[in-house]
């Protein structure tokens, strides 16, 4: 005879609490503290306790599942290096809530405004997240009007009813600038990303203010699209200058990483000849040689905010505040140091 599935009454009996308290728990509901927390969860564990999702949807009206439109080619996300990461914080939050999350890749081109209406047809998700800020972005008004709760990343330029977590990429980006002017530097040019993306012009903006600040001007701005051949062939074209940079600073360590093997395929010495600096601290700017002075940010801790104020908002618990996330901070390798000559 098979064993009976455990219920949630069979939890609160193992917890040592009421049903209520068991639902508040495995619903990251407020209101519990978290030694109650810890024992319902063990206790959920411990008897093998699953929510049922297709019942917990039928009571409450939720699809238990939140949203994620990425405009992005699928071949340039396959090395991406904040989604993977940010996907799993966003998970780490998810899991113990019985949720799912609902991923859609648009290639750029494609009606990106189906991805979202799929979304929101039938209920499928309760909410999303709006990545990739842009200039004016048609999103907020599209969400707003499909009545979809959302978190956006970082804070949009224009009003937008929805909360925002936040993480400021300013200060790590100044620091790299002041880094580089510190060693030596005068001659020192950016690799930018799409300008069409809030957060790459905020980079750019926060390196030319940084040169200012010490009365210099850029050697020279490449627009780029974050992928490692548009880092290569900017590279190149830097390098080709009459009187190139000294050093470059990328807005992501992709094009950074790509930018070193373009300057040894070059014959240019990294950091002998060229500083190079990235942003992101992907798993790989330690390992690459020379190592890649970069900007560290937490995509993962940037998922798990994401993901715990996308539920507030769900749940209904009263006003959401934006979050403020830690800034991206400098972390020196060997990929600066002073140039060959003054």
């Amino acid at each position: 005879m098979s064993k009976a599935r455990p219920t949630i009454a069979d939890v609160a009996s193992r917890a040592g609490v009421s049903k209520g308290a068991v639902s508040f728990a495995l619903n990251g509901r407020p209101g519990l503290a978290q030694t109650t927390v810890d024992r319902i969860l063990a206790a959920a564990d411990e008897l093998g306790w699953r929510p049922s999702n297709r019942a917990r949807s039928l009571s409450v009206s939720k699809a238990f599942a939140l949203g994620l439109v990425i405009t992005r080619d699928p071949a340039v996300l396959s090395s991406d290096q904040f989604f993977p990461a940010f996907i799993a914080g966003v998970e780490s939050v998810l899991a113990p809530r019985g949720q799912a999350l609902v991923l859609q890749v648009v290639t750029p081109g494609e009606d990106e405004a189906a991805g979202y209406r799929r979304l929101a047809q039938d209920g499928r998700v309760d909410g999303v997240f709006l990545s990739d800020l842009r200039h004016e972005d048609p999103r907020i008004d599209l969400l707003s009007e499909l009545r979809l709760p959302a978190v956006t990343l970082n804070r949009p330029e224009d009003s937008s009813p929805f909360p925002a977590v936040c993480l400021d990429d300013r200060p790590g980006t100044v620091a790299v600038v002041e880094h580089l002017i510190e060693l030596g530097h005068r001659r020192i040019a950016h690799v930018a990303g799409p300008p069409a993306f809030v957060h790459a012009t905020a980079r750019e903006q926060a390196f030319v203010a940084a040169l200012a600040q010490a009365g210099l001007e850029p050697v020279a701005i490449e627009g780029c699209d974050f992928t490692a051949a548009g880092g290569t062939e900017a590279t190149r074209r830097l390098l080709a200058l009459p009187e190139p940079p000294t050093a470059i600073v990328y807005a992501n360590d992709r094009m950074a990483i790509a930018g070193i093997g373009a300057a040894h395929e070059a014959g240019v010495d990294v950091p002998g000849r060229l500083s190079v600096a990235g942003f992101d601290d992907s798993e790989l700017a330690e390992f690459v040689h020379p190592a890649l002075t970069t900007v560290r940010a937490d995509p993962f801790g940037f998922g798990e905010a994401a993901a715990r104020t996308l539920n507030l908002l769900i749940d209904g618990e009263g006003p959401v505040a934006d979050v403020e996330l830690p800034a991206a901070r400098l972390v020196v390798r060997r990929s600066t140091a002073a140039p060959a000559s003054q």
